[in-house]
């Protein structure tokens, strides 16, 4: 899985002009699903996202989590993260898992990290218009092949 996380304020996910889901302080992830991702994949995906300690403490270090801090997740699928730009000017997305395997797999993780804390969902493969406050910015990259 290849997953960006940026801390944010605030997050809103719309679909043909109606609100999907909408965050306060918290994580915005965009996840895309590889063809070669399995359930382990998952699981280090769920325990990272929720562990990242991204969020300030009182002295101004990052060392508290999303769950430390009372945030939710929005999370969003995202096949684009599997681009491969590594000739020519279009990306090619063939490393991505088909959509039947890439929405099981989204499913799954929003349920995995759900279990501990609040997540809302974008549409899988909806054409979906996201808003973002970010905060800081921090943005994290992960590849759970790397993990």
């Amino acid at each position: 899985m290849k997953i960006v996380i940026q801390r944010v304020l605030s997050a809103s996910c719309t679909v043909e002009g109606e609100s999907v889901s909408h965050i306060g302080l918290g994580l915005l992830v965009f996840c895309g699903v590889t063809a070669t991702d399995t359930e382990e994949d998952i699981k280090k995906a769920a325990k990272k996202i929720s562990g990242m300690r991204i969020f300030r403490n009182d002295a101004g270090k990052m060392s508290l989590s999303v769950g430390d801090v009372g945030g939710s997740i929005m999370l969003i699928s995202n096949f684009t993260l599997c681009a491969d730009c590594s000739h020519g000017r279009r990306p090619e997305f063939l490393s991505a898992a088909p959509a039947a395997k890439a929405e099981e797999y989204y499913k799954k993780l929003a349920d995995m990290i759900g279990a501990d804390l609040p997540v809302v969902c974008g549409v899988f493969g909806g054409d979906m218009r996201i808003s973002a406050e970010n905060f800081g910015p921090v943005t994290v990259y992960l590849d759970t092949a790397s993990l």
